[in-house]
């Protein structure tokens, strides 16, 4: 596709079901490597970055059918432990196999990451805290070489909370000998998600949602009979912005609003109205938007994936609002393309 026309000025109605979360389908998919067998995931979104995990999966010998929202994944004969930069590359979540790689093989080979230009989101907590575990890890390449007998419990500390770290540590905490504590380890709702699925597995997990968490290290995982992911909350609240930005009124079928309880509090100050329904979220947008400041924070704060949604729509509302981006640098390179159109907007660091 190269390009979209869009006619605006019109007020959008209907209703959307939201779509299974990104972020918690990637690494549940990776968690599949833990456990021989058939793996049957619901609710997969169908997205570039799902189908490049699907083709990293094949290529270490999975067998996968994808079809109508429905995954299949056979990990019976998974005979190659390689995640490879020109996958990597276009995918930062690949790094993901690594904690069960090494969990359940004893080795992995991952390109460095690649993937969205947000800033420098470095891997060397994942590394750490698999070396903590007991793997011999080196840099060869731009490879990640990890080697191990059998993982084993550790306390492991995050300097600062990062979601795909307590993601891989916890994966490979699962099949390690002994007890493993994560501190101050990510509390988003994906994060909980994979937790869920291990769990369903047979992993012995405690504290995932919260700043602890503690794995029992099992000797087996098995897949259970089916696992539907979380809707995804950033396509529900980038449906929220769309509604208060045209005025429109949308019903979001499906959607988890315990999920989504910054951005419509943020939403709500706006002059958005919601009302629930019987399967989902109506959101009704404003004749004229009033103007708010966000802070983009942790979960369950203001999510970063959201900054430049709201910031569109604030574009067009009564007053200046003041946005601080917190988690990532680099995360105003839509500013330019909103001045294009004849938005208003200064920058100065971390904030517009």
């Amino acid at each position: 596709m190269d390009k979209l026309l869009i006619f605006g000025r019109r007020p959008l109605k209907g209703e959307v079901t939201i779509s299974g979360a990104k972020n918690a389908t990637l690494p549940i998919m990776a968690s599949t490597l833990l456990a021989q067998g058939i793996h049957t995931l619901k609710r997969i979104p169908q997205l570039r970055d799902v189908f490049t995990m699907v083709e990293l999966i094949r290529r270490m010998g999975g067998k996968i059918d994808f079809k109508e929202g429905m995954c299949r994944i056979d990990t019976t004969k998974i005979n190659k432990f390689e995640a490879s930069y020109d996958l990597v590359k276009t995918m930062r979540a690949s790094i993901l196999v690594l904690g069960p790689l090494v969990a359940r093989f004893g080795k992995a080979k991952v390109s460095l990451p690649g993937g969205c230009a947000i800033g420098a989101r470095p891997v060397n907590l994942h590394i750490n805290g698999l070396e903590k575990m007991g793997a011999k890890i080196s840099l060869e390449e731009g490879y990640i070489i990890a080697k191990a007998q059998r993982l084993k419990g550790a306390k492991i500390y995050f300097d600062i909370p990062t979601v795909t770290g307590t993601e891989n540590l916890m994966m490979a905490a699962t099949l390690a000998k002994g007890i493993t504590v994560i501190e101050n380890c990510a509390k988003e709702p994906e994060v909980v998600d994979l937790a869920n699925y291990l769990i369903s597995m047979g992993a012995k997990i405690k504290g995932a949602g919260t700043s602890i968490i503690e794995i029992e290290g099992v000797d087996e995982l098995i897949p259970p009979e089916s696992y539907e992911v979380i809707p995804d909350r950033i396509e529900a609240s980038t449906f929220m912005a769309i509604a208060g930005a045209c005025g429109g009124d949308i019903i979001l079928k499906g959607c988890k609003t315990e999920h989504l309880e910054a951005v419509i509090s943020k939403m709500k100050d706006a002059g958005l109205v919601f009302k629930e329904t019987s399967d989902g979220l109506r959101v009704i947008g404003p004749q004229k938007l009033q103007a708010v400041d966000i802070k983009t924070m942790p979960y369950p704060g203001f999510p970063t994936d959201m900054q430049a949604q709201f910031m569109t729509m604030m574009s067009i509302a009564n007053g200046t609002s003041v946005i601080k981006e917190t988690i990532f640098e680099n995360r105003f390179m839509h500013v330019a393309e909103l001045r294009r159109m004849g938005a208003d907007i200064t920058v100065e660091g971390n904030t517009a």
